[in-house]
């Protein structure tokens, strides 16, 4: 408990500064690029028309996603309403994991908190999640899904988001400064996700040999996420009060990660040099 509120205090002691880094970080990132930020909101447009193409036309021959209730949703308005939220949550875990052997010569010579850096990194990227779910409302704008009450909801698992990749990347990034393998393993878990979780084809009624399985991927995270981001974009359900049970166990786990990091990083930050 006391790593946790010291890790809490350092985040709202340094709060302007994490803004600050975090909105030079997305400047220059795009320096070099003549299209600049552009890219940001391009190569995920890229990304959706293939996966469009290939499991929307190619494998599901146009069919449309059932999402219970008697309502019909055409795949690619499901698959942009949950993918928005897997282009931060993808650039999250795997940039924060890095996030401070990368800087371990600029933390050396600045005094502030090393568990801001992840939170930073988390921003910057936000900063550019933000700029797509308004494209993403826009275009939904055009079709049967406007904008409803549902939206309401939507800063609820924005904010929720940040929290887990935040506690998450406290454990990915003391671990990968003290082990560069963890890295690796982080961006091979990471691109078993986007198929484990329901991205790219809907896994409402997985069953195997007479199991079922959806309760298994539903331990991951991202899947309350990521069906959270479906329900206020498409506009379905109060997606965290109508599933509770699976709202109390997301908190319990962010909870546990969050405690497991900050311990994790308070115990090991005064020797990160020593692993360089």
């Amino acid at each position: 408990m006391k790593s946790m509120l010291t890790v809490i205090k350092e985040q709202i002691s340094s709060f302007y500064l994490i803004l600050r880094l975090s909105a030079f970080e997305m400047k220059s990132a795009n320096a070099n690029n003549y299209l600049g930020i552009l890219w940001e909101i391009l190569n995920p447009m890229i990304q959706l028309s293939i996966y469009w193409f290939v499991f929307g036309v190619g494998i599901r021959q146009g069919a449309q996603i059932d999402m219970g209730n008697g309502i019909q949703v055409p795949f690619f308005i499901w698959l942009l309403s949950g993918m928005v939220l897997w282009f931060f949550a993808n650039q999250g875990i795997t940039e924060t994991s890095r996030s401070i052997y990368s800087r371990i010569q600029l933390i050396s010579k600045m005094s502030f908190p090393m568990s801001a850096i992840p939170s930073y990194v988390i921003m910057s990227k936000f900063y550019q999640h933000i700029m797509l779910v308004g494209i993403v409302t826009i275009l939904l704008q055009f079709t049967e899904y406007k904008m409803s009450i549902y939206y309401l909801q939507l800063p609820y698992f924005m904010i929720s988001s940040i929290i887990f990749l935040f506690s998450l990347g406290l454990i990915t990034s003391t671990l990968s400064t003290i082990v560069r393998d963890v890295q690796q393993i982080v961006q091979s878990i990471v691109k078993m996700l986007l198929y484990l979780t329901p991205l790219l084809w809907h896994t409402d009624k997985l069953v195997f040999k007479g199991m079922d399985l959806t309760l298994l991927l539903k331990a991951n995270p991202l899947y309350y996420l990521v069906e959270g981001y479906r329900a206020a974009l498409i506009g379905t359900q109060w997606y965290a009060l109508q599933n509770s049970l699976y709202t109390l166990y997301f908190w319990g786990l962010i909870i546990v990660l969050f405690a497991l990091g900050s311990i994790l990083h308070l115990k090991f930050r005064n020797h990160f040099i020593d692993y360089m």
